[in-house]
């Protein structure tokens, strides 16, 4: 689906009613795109699964690049099944969830989870949203919901339906109302990748909170080190590069090249198409998985056909220039 389809949807603004949460459910598990409640903010929900769906968020958004993207579950017992927890990521998942606070652990070689909804790491954000309506709505769809908030990027958080609607109608399928939040910020985010856990982004879980669980001191610095990976939305950073080099915008395949086209640019002379029709949202979807694919192929070289700067176009060509950037 393009961009310009993508802006002329039929939103439905529906009160968060039993009927209208298994409706919900049951659009998200078709690839649509649901707003819903959290206690932090308003979310924009996908099937965190379906690469198609999760580049739907980019386009609605207008997000400048392919960040991570926190993934909503029901339930820790769900979150265990798509990340690798230590004994302090668990206890603190056992303390503060269901609540505003996301953690980000090394990826369960098992897990569903798109590359996309991931930006390509092997690690994910993980949350479980105490909001009756939110905790429904996972408990219906059965699968990790990728939901970053429901606004146009660079706007403010959204804390009622209405706000949602003002930035994203026409833009999504549908708008669960389930009133305003009760925290109005966004969860803090917390690294658990190694043995000393770090605030990413502070939020409805304090500082204070997290080390009470802990035992000891988090480190002060915050936030992310200059040149580690992007590893949480609203971060500064490098994303996953391939070992391969990356010729961009290539007309043509030279010698010892492997080629990665859209829309049949090389002629059917590609190893792989993002999209043979030239659909950007597939295009997006399958970024992650074919570079993936063709670096442990074990190719010198990347040619990478044209890609469109417009929609989501300016997304895929911001993650390959960072994947192209001298390291």
């Amino acid at each position: 689906m393009g961009a310009a389809e993508h802006s002329n949807r039929q939103t439905r603004n529906c009160a968060a009613t039993p009927e209208n949460i298994a409706a919900a459910a049951t659009a998200l598990r078709a690839g649509q795109l649901v707003a819903f409640p959290t206690e932090t903010v308003y979310g924009l929900g996908a099937d965190a699964t379906n690469g198609a769906a999760v580049a739907g968020i980019y386009q609605a958004k207008g997000r400048p690049s392919f960040n991570p993207l926190i993934a909503h579950v029901a339930d820790a017992e769900a979150a265990f099944q798509e990340g690798v927890f230590s004994d302090a990521a668990k206890r603190l998942a056992n303390t503060f969830w269901p609540g505003p606070l996301t953690l980000v652990v090394p990826l369960n070689p098992h897990s569903k989870i798109s590359d996309l909804a991931r930006a390509g790491l092997d690690s994910i954000g993980l949350r479980v949203p105490s909001h009756p309506v939110a905790h429904a709505l996972l408990k219906a769809v059965a699968r990790p919901i990728a939901a970053p908030s429901a606004n146009r990027s660079g706007h403010v958080s959204p804390t009622t339906a209405s706000h949602v609607a003002e930035d994203l109608a026409t833009r999504i399928d549908m708008i669960l109302d389930g009133g305003a939040c009760d925290v109005g910020v966004e969860s803090t985010i917390l690294s658990c990748l190694d043995d000393t856990p770090r605030i990413l982004r502070p939020g409805g879980i304090s500082r204070a909170q997290i080390e009470a669980v802990l035992g000891h001191a988090l480190p002060e610095e915050d936030g992310q080190t200059p040149g580690e990976a992007i590893v949480a939305p609203g971060m500064l950073a490098s994303h996953y590069a391939p070992k391969a080099k990356l010729r961009l915008n290539a007309r043509d395949l030279r010698p010892r090249e492997t080629g990665l086209d859209f829309g049949m640019s090389f002629g059917g002379m590609a190893a792989r198409d993002l999209s043979p029709t030239g659909d950007l949202a597939e295009a997006a979807a399958n970024l992650f998985t074919f570079l993936r694919a063709m670096d442990s192929e074990g190719h010198a070289t990347i040619a990478i056909a044209p890609i469109p700067q417009d929609g989501l176009g300016e997304a895929i060509n911001d993650r390959l220039s960072r994947a192209a950037a001298p390291r």
